[in-house]
């Protein structure tokens, strides 16, 4: 039991971090920079932890600049204020995503300019052949080392993690939660703590300042994980963030946080 619940928590930290550190901060937002071969191997990286649910970085990037650009408008990728149910939402997201990254659409160049393709290794790591490769490795994990029947009900979250982290905060997060911020959408601050989404819950922060490589820092209990480890490849040069302001509530704003 101790062997797949240590295998599913670190796949969910590992492949929900490359998600908000490359997909989402570097290659949608340019929250910060790396050196061309840095970003080969983040796209390396991204393949090996997210595995069966690999996303490419062009996809992802060009997908989520177009939800900020038409957050919660008719032309929004996922938004609550238009499907009626989470699963309906995520459906219409995969085909946009899917159309994007195998370009059968054309898109406004705001929103492709400067984000990472490999398309080489996008189309390696988006295969059959590739998913399968992991959705195979998962099971055999789960074939050796689940001693109860009950654990066998993670393996297919396992399989679709990418998904999953995107539906908590797509649907969720635009539903539940505070906010510190009176922005043009729906996005909340979905957890006050945020030990499980790795900084992406802090959404309506991210809304109101969507290049600020930290999403929390608003509020002295809005810790950001993933900036903690941004912080660190910053200090050693794996990485260069731009100096950032200070992000305060704004003065109507405080006395509501109060």
């Amino acid at each position: 039991m101790a062997v797949i619940i240590t295998f599913f928590i670190a796949h969910w930290y590992l492949s929900l971090f490359f998600q908000t550190f490359f997909l989402h901060r570097y290659a949608a937002h340019k929250a910060f920079t790396m050196s061309p071969f840095m970003e080969k191997v983040f796209f390396v990286l991204t393949w090996l932890f997210q595995g069966s649910n690999y996303l490419s970085p062009y996809g992802y990037g060009v997908m989520h600049r177009m939800h900020h650009a038409f957050a919660d408008t008719e032309n929004d990728p996922h938004s609550p204020k238009y499907d009626e149910t989470i699963f309906k939402m995520m459906w219409k997201t995969k085909s946009i995503y899917s159309d994007i990254t195998n370009k059968k659409v054309e898109v406004d160049k705001r929103f492709t300019e400067g984000v990472p393709e490999w398309h080489a290794f996008d189309k390696f790591a988006r295969s059959w052949v590739s998913r399968l490769f992991w959705a195979t490795s998962y099971f055999m994990v789960y074939w050796f080392y689940a001693d109860v029947w009950w654990l066998w009900l993670l393996l297919p979250a396992q399989w679709l993690l990418s998904p999953i982290h995107g539906a908590i905060i797509n649907w969720f997060a635009h539903i539940y939660g505070y906010r510190n911020f009176e922005v043009g959408d729906t996005s909340k601050n979905f957890l006050p703590l945020d030990f499980l989404m790795m900084g992406e819950s802090y959404h309506n922060n991210h809304h109101k300042h969507g290049s600020r490589p930290n999403f929390g820092g608003v509020r002295w209990h809005e810790i950001d994980p993933t900036y903690q480890v941004i912080k660190v490849l910053n200090a050693v040069g794996v990485i260069q963030v731009a100096k950032q302001k200070t992000v305060k509530l704004e003065k109507t704003e405080k006395k509501a946080a109060a």
